[in-house]
């Protein structure tokens, strides 16, 4: 009984503090259009007075200058419970009209903004004179032109009632001035295109016009446009209507003397939203709003453009307050809500202790009680809640992790697999192929055994089993011993590699196998990124607490984010899946770390960069079972597998197909060099290491097969086979995508990108060539259809297209006997290199022989439908000789013109 009261009560105080709940008002705008700068200011003044009415809400509709599609509108607008309507009506017709009486009539207040309706259905009318804009105008006019002249007057839509009255108005002003006559109308419908399309058709009438005076603004300028590009000099001079703000508006062409003069056209949008404010607060309002305009010339444009310019920054200034304001007006209510919470709270409390009062002392000790058990029942749910959100990342670090390691085997083992399914295949191995596959094999074997140590190094990391064995060693010897080991390979990669240091001795506690894996990864992948020609120093600095080992070199250097993320596991900047660098560096901080010291890295991109090791003296800060029991005096001597080079076996030259070229794409130096040797017995190949390199390759080549790795630096293969498939230079080409992603997604995206072929890594060297065969041969079979006059099919849509266009020129020209080969790849915008290339490949003939083919075509056409002489068939297809005609006719059809045309009973 007392909690159902406490209940009561709490309800009773939440009821009390919930503020009423303000009625808001649906407002609908349909607009006759909104494709021009007036209507869009129009629109902007109707947002911005909207934001000092919070309650009101705007649902905006543009008919794009169709009545049927206003009618529509109005419809929907009533269907939504509009509480009033403000229309721009598109013209005075009586069906749009009756749509109006109808909105009308069930009670919803009806405004009309800018245009008018034939009927009294509607509460206020909001909007300049047109009558009165096009008298100021026609008086205006003669003023302009002084002597008298003659004008050209560009029409809006004429159904519309401001066209209509600012044309009355025109002739009302200029009635009094015989001298000044309209010879032309031009009918633009207010759009700048319409404009120029009416302007074109009549430039007879604009070269006679002493001036041109448009309905508005932006078909004052298309029509200037048009004379100007017409080449009409002297240009007449050009009136228009609006006067809007802007960059690219009237006032700003009255400042730089496009136009000569404009009229001032308010929008009325501010006061089409205060008029709907009166209305629906049930107040009276206006029958009419009667806009006022001005003219504008150069006389007053300084002035004005300053105070346009002056009212935009103040209407900016209005709207950040206004945001200021709502964000304000939110936070106001979210701490008032706030408020109530704790007053109701506060309430509560009260209640609670005068119930308290009333309860036995040892209530209130069990009350006491159950609160610490809850309080303590919530921490352990907030720690429960920890550990599973640990555990949840730690689920996610390891299925990438295994992503990861899917990915990083597969090249080595395509490397180790592929050659010796080649070798088992061969039935007689030379000695040189032979040792060739198997350094293939012994390189890769050693790179898994290598990615599996350390593996098996940061598993014991992450369980804490991976102890230090620390001893009192000659860290000078130690380092000198390390760079020794490294002097052959800087000397083949003509690297400077130096050891610096001014000390002979200098004793330092450090485990030699952990500290020999980490500078053996920081100098492997300073030789990785430095070019020939760069240098490689190794600096041991000392001071008073600390030993630095800094590792410096001048080669790619890092970005900024791969500089923050050096020591993130799996991450090694753009080659995002290199699990060999990312597990590297991050043993290496690690190992670092367990010997109680620091690594930090400085680099700049293109510039180098530089690890520095600090690590401490003394053996103060080791714990005893970090310290050796025995003096390790030898340190393991690393093996350089990964960067071992490959001699390939040259491939013979004599058996390569010359008229077959491909271009490879892989960033692998052992797998393009082994799929280089084994494909250029075959085909004519050419490799890249990158995308944009090879797209470069592509165009300058414009081979018969691309074979693209899909991780690649920079752009991917996915984007290299969609820029492939969407060039018409390219988009013949057939793509075999060869990567280690096997997953059903990037298969899905690989086809989504074009590509012919997705061959997962490791793959067979038979399947790959076999492949590579059966892809040429579709290729040849889809020649032999282009060649032929079969229908073609919608994945060839791009090579029709291309053909089309390349038809399409070749007729245009067919009648001159000099259009050459190169006239037609400059209109094609290729080069003659990629025109004959691309021909081949679709047609296996060569321009001139379908050019050719063209012509001959067209002589048939004209033998068979006409009756012109021979000499003049030819003449008109091009030949600039009637006996060379006939001799290529009788060549191509077996039988001369003449008897063609007896065949077709001509």
């Amino acid at each position: 009984m007392r909690l159902r009261i406490l209940l009561l009560l709490l309800w009773m105080g939440l009821s009390c503090q919930t503020p009423a709940e303000k009625k808001t008002y649906s407002i609908g705008f349909s607009q006759c259009t909104g494709g021009d700068e007036w209507r869009r200011v129009m629109l902007n003044d109707i947002n911005r007075e909207l934001t000092l009415y919070p309650d009101f809400r705007l649902i905006y509709k543009d008919a794009a200058n169709s009545t049927a599609t206003q009618l529509a509108q109005i419809k929907e607008l009533v269907q939504q419970d509009i509480d009033l309507l403000i229309i721009s009506p598109n013209e005075t017709s009586p069906v749009l009209t009756a749509a109006i009486d109808e909105v009308f009539q069930k009670g919803i207040p009806v405004i009309l903004l800018d245009r008018k309706i034939t009927s009294e259905s509607y509460n206020s009318f909001i909007g300049a004179d047109n009558l009165e804009i096009g008298r100021m105008v026609g008086e205006a006019l003669p003023t302009l032109l002084k002597k008298g002249g003659k004008i050209v007057e560009v029409w809006g839509l004429a159904s519309s009632s401001p066209a209509q009255e600012r044309h009355k108005g025109l002739i009302e002003g200029i009635s009094k001035k015989p001298a000044v006559q309209i010879i032309g109308q031009l009918y633009g419908q207010w759009e700048q295109d319409t404009a120029r399309k009416v302007a074109l058709a009549n430039l007879d009438i604009l070269r006679e016009a002493d001036l041109v005076f448009a309905h508005n603004d932006v078909m004052a300028l298309s029509v200037q446009q048009v004379c100007k590009e017409a080449g009409i000099r002297p240009l007449p001079l050009f009136v228009g209507i609006d006067g809007l703000p802007g960059p690219k508006s009237g006032l700003q062409k009255i400042m730089e003397g496009t136009l000569t003069a404009t009229f001032l056209y308010p929008t009325g949008g501010e006061e089409a939203i205060e008029t709907a404010a009166r209305i629906l607060a049930g107040k009276a309002a206006k029958r009419e709003y009667v806009l006022n305009s001005i003219r504008i010339d150069r006389s007053n444009i300084k002035a004005i453009k300053t105070q346009s310019d002056k009212l935009l920054l103040q209407q900016q200034d209005i709207e950040s307050l206004n945001q200021r304001i709502g964000q304000l007006n939110d936070t106001y209510a979210s701490q008032k809500n706030a408020l109530y919470v704790i007053i109701t709270c506060l309430v509560l409390a009260v209640f609670l202790g005068i119930w308290a009062l009333y309860l036995v002392r040892a209530k209130q000790l069990s009350n006491r009680k159950l609160e610490l058990q809850n309080r303590q029942i919530n921490e352990q749910k907030d720690k429960i809640e920890e550990v599973s959100n640990k555990a949840r990342q730690a689920t996610e670090e390891k299925l990438r992790f295994y992503s990861y390691i899917s990915h990083e085997f597969r090249t080595p083992l395509s490397l180790i697999l592929t050659p010796v399914e080649d070798l088992l295949n061969q039935k007689a191995i030379s000695q040189k192929d032979l040792k060739s596959g198997l350094l293939y094999i012994q390189k890769n074997a050693h790179r898994l055994l290598r990615l599996v140590d350390q593996m098996l190094d940061l598993r014991k990391t992450d369980a804490g089993q991976q102890l230090l064995q620390a001893s009192e060693q000659d860290v000078v010897q130690f380092l000198r011993e390390i760079v020794t080991d490294f002097q052959q390979k800087a000397h083949k990669s003509k690297i400077d590699l130096q050891f610096i240091t001014s000390a002979t001795f200098l004793p330092l506690w450090f485990d030699a196998e952990k500290l020999d894996k980490v500078l053996f990864n920081l100098l492997s992948n300073a030789f990785k990124y430095t070019p020939k020609g760069g240098f490689i120093h190794v600096i041991l600095q000392e001071t008073a607490e600390n030993v630095q080992i800094i590792i410096k070199d001048n080669g790619e250097g890092m970005s900024d984010t791969e500089k923050e993320r050096a020591f993130d596991l799996y991450f090694s900047g753009q080659k995002k899946y290199s699990l060999g660098t990312g597990l590297g560096l991050a043993l290496s901080r690690e190992f670092v770390h367990l010997h109680h010291g620091e690594i930090e890295v400085t680099s700049t991109k293109n510039e180098g960069t530089t690890f520095d090791i600090s690590l401490p003296k003394g053996d103060a800060h080791l714990m005893p079972d970090e310290k050796a029991l025995l003096d390790k005096t030898e340190r393991p001597t690393p093996t350089f597998w990964e960067e071992t080079e490959v001699v390939l076996p040259t491939p013979a030259a004599e058996i390569a197909d010359a008229a077959t070229s491909v271009v490879l794409i892989e960033d692998n130096t052992d797998l393009s060099h082994y799929i280089l040797d084994k494909l250029a017995k075959i085909v004519s190949i050419q490799s890249f290491t990158t995308a944009e390199r090879g797209w470069e390759g592509i165009l300058s080549m414009i081979p018969d097969l691309i074979i693209c790795d899909v991780m690649l630096p920079g752009m991917d293969g996915f984007e290299l086979t969609q820029r492939v498939k969407e060039d018409f230079r390219t988009s013949h080409i057939p793509v075999l995508l060869l990567t280690a992603k096997s997953q059903i997604d990037a298969k899905i995206e690989g086809s989504r990108a074009g590509a012919d072929v997705y061959l997962t890594k490791p793959f067979n060297t038979t399947h790959l060539t076999e492949t590579i065969k059966t892809m040429l041969n579709n290729r040849a079979k889809i020649q032999r259809r282009f060649s032929s006059e079969y229908v073609f099919t919608n994945e060839n849509k791009i090579e029709k297209r291309f053909l089309n266009e390349l038809t399409a020129r070749i007729e245009t020209h067919i009648a001159d006997s000099e259009f050459s080969v190169e006239k037609l790849s400059t209109d094609m915008g290729m080069s003659r290199v990629q025109l004959y290339r691309k021909v081949h490949a679709l047609l296996q003939m060569n321009v001139n022989d379908y050019i050719t083919e063209i012509r001959i075509n067209k002589a048939k056409a004209l033998l068979r439908d006409t009756n012109k002489s021979i000499a003049d068939v030819a003449y008109e297809t091009g030949f600039n000789s009637a006996a060379y005609f006939t001799t290529l006719f009788r060549q191509k059809q077996q039988q001369t013109p003449s008897e063609f045309r007896k065949s077709v009973g001509v």
